[in-house]
């Protein structure tokens, strides 16, 4: 394609073709007026008488032949492979004793799909889905609930700053239990934590806790209700998974007693509550694997600047660059 200032545009190619032919201007003084080689003048002339205003737009880059191109024959049978066996490159290429490559090649000149887009029995091209994304309209709509689990740094170091074998015979060495028992479901040495993501607006309510049971689900609950309102923001739905702590009764009143309407995700489809999950995989990246930690209490400390410059200063892409609070309205003050 021509720049748009330069000289020998399609417009400007038929006025020099037009001074040569209809005009006839020599060639060399028609090369000088618009500052160009003489070959360059005739060959655009020549073009004019052949095919008149349409030579003048440009001609692809792709040649006319191609001397080490595979022969029909090849293509065939490397398509009738594909068709009839339903095999990959790999085993089209070993059989016909011809590089992986040009196999490749072969089969995307002639449209083929990918087996893993086909059925299996008949060939046939299956459609695919694309990812449906969907965004609620106002803040509160939807709420997103997660727990998020991650092993605790004893207190010295883990593996990331000892090392594998010192890591974990610090670990051994120190009880990360704090006395809780085994039988309420607390599991060793874990971490875990609530969170609760605006659909909206990706603003997110986050606390740490050592257990993932119904009470500590439910006082997160509460705390999270409170902490939107406290914004101007009130839920209307939210959306979890199906663990145990929010199939409790306890759970269900605490949502039952504001007026919000319980959703959950189908069993084992963890897409569905994807905004939470793309959350998680921020925070590991941003905050729990960010650096390297001493102790789980300096990690811990570090968790509400976090929170705090994720809210309020971290240009998020799903909002075209903008930080979550400035889609939360009616903010205090």
């Amino acid at each position: 394609m021509s720049h748009s200032n330069a000289i020998l545009t399609p417009a400007g190619r038929l006025k020099l073709a037009r001074c040569v032919v209809d005009a006839h201007l020599p060639l060399r003084r028609a090369a000088e007026r618009f500052n160009v080689s003489v070959p360059t003048a005739a060959r655009w002339a020549g073009r004019y008488v052949e095919l008149g205003e349409a030579g003048m737009l440009d001609r692809p880059s792709r040649p006319l032949s191609c001397p080490h191109r595979s022969s029909a024959r090849i293509e065939h049978r490397v398509v009738g492979l594909r068709t009839s066996k339903r095999w990959g490159p790999a085993r089209i290429a070993y059989h016909l004793h011809l590089n992986i490559s040009t196999v490749h090649r072969i089969l995307h000149r002639y449209h083929c799909p990918p087996l893993r887009f086909t059925d299996r029995s008949t060939g046939i091209r299956i459609r695919r889905e694309r990812a449906r994304r969907y965004e609620y309209a106002w803040p509160g709509e939807m709420i997103h609930v997660d727990v998020k689990k991650l092993g605790r740094i004893p207190d010295g170091g883990g593996h990331k700053s000892l090392g594998r074998v010192a890591g974990e015979a610090n670990s051994r060495a120190r009880n990360l239990t704090e006395g809780a028992p085994k039988n309420r479901g607390l599991r060793r040495g874990y971490t875990f934590i609530h969170h609760a993501v605006d659909d909206h607006s990706r603003y997110v309510y986050s606390e740490i806790h050592g257990d993932e049971t119904k009470e500590t689900a439910a006082a997160f609950m509460r705390n999270a209700i409170a902490a939107f309102a406290a914004h101007g923001v009130k839920i209307q739905r939210v959306l979890t998974d199906n663990a145990s702590c929010y199939r409790s009764r306890l759970f269900a009143q605490i949502l039952t007693e504001a007026g919000i309407r319980h959703k959950r995700t189908r069993p084992y489809r963890p897409q569905t509550n994807g905004k939470v999950e793309r959350f998680n995989r921020i925070l590991l990246e941003e905050w729990a694997y960010a650096q390297t930690y001493t102790s789980e209490a300096e990690r811990q400390a570090c968790y509400p600047n976090f929170i705090e410059h994720y809210n309020q200063r971290r240009p998020h892409t799903a909002l075209k660059g903008a930080s979550p609070i400035s889609r939360v309205t009616n903010q205090p003050g």
